[in-house]
């Protein structure tokens, strides 16, 4: 069994050097720092796989830099809709919400129907109504408001495009701002979280590959954990986290291989773009995109930790 270690990412695109300045690079730089560092410490206490990838992702939710939670994107409609999964390694449990505008923090929301409903995937004002009844406030929609977000809606609407939420900051209207972790604890259990706004100016309604098991994010003690962020609709196509896991079972492919199969080749092939954080059960990480950058971090418990925006 390899070392306790997480990794995470706050989404992926056209992030170019040349359009950050180094006050922006350093703010993103601090952020991930920060949450590969909370991971490292629960998982250092012997803490679980499954809550190192709840906090981490809840603390991206919190960070406004990035497209979950606070400072998420707009739907066409001017409102906000909030997707989430969390998935356990060990007993292939796994909690979502899709759609929801009244949750803080959607990570959170995910773990509770993983824990206290029968169910996977709960959506909308159901999802609402179950947290509600688990004790947990609904908030204002107003809350996750930016205006930067909605000074990229109105660009969008302008150009009638639905955009993803990640590429350059200083042209915040290509990015795909997705967030996820995934860790191995000491126990050798693995864990995988994701969670997103979605893109400016879709579709009221529409949801991506984040809450699908499998698509969007996917933990299987007996190979690897995933979180993916980029062009949704194409990783719901390839089933790109179970994808990796699936070439590792079946197609004996290591970690790096199988990642670079489904990033680099197949989800290319069909016009997406993006890229994945993955850890295998040895404790192996990678970390492929095929965008011009993705915002991610490493860390093995007792390491510093390893942050990358650009293409090395």
């Amino acid at each position: 069994m390899g070392k306790a270690v997480i990794a995470i990412h706050g989404g992926a695109g056209a992030i170019n050097r040349a359009q950050m300045t180094p006050e922006q690079e350093q703010r993103y730089i601090a952020a991930l720092s920060a949450v590969v560092e909370a991971g490292q410490a629960i998982l250092a206490a012997g803490g679980s796989a499954l809550d190192a990838v709840t906090e981490a992702v809840r603390l991206l939710e919190e960070c406004p830099l990035f497209n979950a939670g606070k400072g998420a994107v707009f739907t066409h409609a001017g409102t906000h809709e909030l997707d989430a999964c969390v998935m356990d390694g060990y007993s292939l449990r796994a909690g979502a919400v899709a759609g929801v505008s009244r949750i803080e923090n959607p990570v959170l929301a995910a773990r509770l129907v993983m824990e206290h409903s029968p169910h996977v995937l709960l959506v909308g004002e159901g999802a609402h109504a179950f947290v509600a009844a688990q004790g947990m406030p609904l908030v204002d929609p107003t809350l996750f408001s930016t205006p930067e977000r909605r000074d990229q809606l109105e660009r969008a609407q302008a150009g009638d495009r639905v955009v993803l939420d990640h590429d350059a900051p200083l042209d915040p209207d290509r990015k795909f701002g997705t967030v996820g972790a995934v860790a191995l604890d000491v126990e050798g259990n693995l864990a995988a979280a994701t969670s997103t706004g979605g893109m400016t100016n879709k579709l009221p309604g529409r949801v991506g590959d984040t809450p699908l098991v499998g698509a969007g994010c996917y933990a299987n003690n007996a190979n690897v954990a995933v979180s993916c962020t980029g062009t949704g609709e194409v990783f719901m196509r390839t089933l790109a986290a179970y994808d990796i896991a699936a070439l590792m079972e079946y197609g004996g492919m290591s970690l790096q291989e199988a990642c670079a199969g489904v990033v680099m080749d197949k989800i290319p092939a069909l016009g997406g773009s993006g890229g994945v954080i993955a850890i295998d059960r040895e404790g192996n990480v990678a970390l492929p995109f095929n965008s011009e950058g993705m915002y991610r971090g490493y860390g093995y418990v007792g390491d510093a930790p390893n942050i990358g925006i650009y293409q090395e």
